[in-house]
């Protein structure tokens, strides 16, 4: 949401705290308003035209002392900071929610709490309380993809989304576990990491009464219910319930065999049948038979037993 939050023309209404200027300056020639050459449009102080300019020639004079990310204004490092700092000043009275930005707060209010959804989708006919909301869903009928990635060239439909995709490349962490020290890349993956400590599996099962600490995971089981195979192979137009089965299934297909022995070099296109071909090098037998005492390597081996 970065490129709505910091759009020009809120940079033409706020005021940095850092520029200032003399009495004389702010009236010089007794002018009233000072008027931007390029656009025209007028302010009162020349502070404010100063600011304004920055628009137009993409002056960043502001840089954060953490990732080196610059701004055009002061306030906007300010808020840019708490992405660090993890600070929150912004509280609902309603709920308590604490938020970073004064204006996510505002949204928070309109969306949760009225539930007013002035904006509509002409498409769709689907309604929401902002109009950048709009604006963004709008882009999942039209394909429309504007955020580009300078690397890979991989496109987006959001600027949230491009932003977390470059970590793909730098490699940057920047959400760590407070308990163990793990680190994520994304803030979502954080939370669900969390659930590994506390046990929590918050997401139930509405069928079955079984519980799980991700909803994604919950989303998986509840096909075991329904029988849903989203999943479809282009090839041969085979469906599956989840995504890394129909991975699995195209190296029928195309042959790919990624799973190496290190010992013997052979290879194989799952992960658990280069685990099992392993044991014959190892001479593991984890599947044990308790009347005869007998061990066999594979549980195929102990059923036919």
């Amino acid at each position: 949401m970065e490129n709505e939050l910091f759009r020009s023309e809120v940079e033409c209404k706020r005021e940095s705290e850092e520029i200032d200027f003399s009495d004389e300056e702010k009236n010089e020639k007794g002018k009233t308003s000072f008027d931007c050459d390029i656009c025209g449009k007028s302010f009162s102080r020349k502070a404010k035209l100063v600011i304004h300019e920055h628009t137009h020639t993409g002056k960043k004079p502001y840089h954060c002392e953490i990732c080196d990310k610059s701004f055009s204004q002061n306030d906007h490092l300010t808020m840019h900071r708490r992405v660090h700092t993890g600070e929150k000043p912004y509280h609902c009275e309603i709920c308590g929610k604490s938020f970073s930005q004064n204006n996510h707060l505002t949204r928070h209010k309109s969306c949760v709490h009225t539930g007013e959804k002035p904006y509509h989708c002409e498409i769709c006919d689907k309604s929401f309380s902002q109009n950048d909301h709009l604006t963004m869903h709008k882009r999942a009928h039209t394909g429309e993809k504007p955020y580009h990635c300078e690397i890979c060239g991989k496109s987006f439909s959001q600027n949230g989304t491009l932003t977390k995709h470059r970590h793909v490349h730098t490699g940057e962490k920047p959400h760590h576990c407070e308990i163990c020290g793990k680190s994520f890349s994304r803030n979502n993956n954080l939370t669900k990491h969390r659930h590994v400590h506390t046990g929590e599996k918050p997401h139930h099962c509405e069928i079955c009464g079984k519980s799980f600490s991700r909803n994604d995971h919950l989303t998986k089981h509840k096909r075991v219910h329904t029988g849903e195979k989203p999943y479809h192979c282009e090839i041969c137009g085979k469906s599956f319930s989840q995504n890394d089965h129909l991975t699995m299934h195209r190296r029928v297909h195309t042959g790919e065999k990624p799973y190496h022995c290190e010992i013997c070099g052979k290879s194989f296109s799952k992960n658990d049948t280069l685990t099992k071909h392993k044991r014959v090098h190892t001479g593991e037998k984890p599947y044990h038979r308790d009347i005869s005492g007998k061990s066999f390597s594979q549980n195929s081996q102990l059923l036919n037993h």
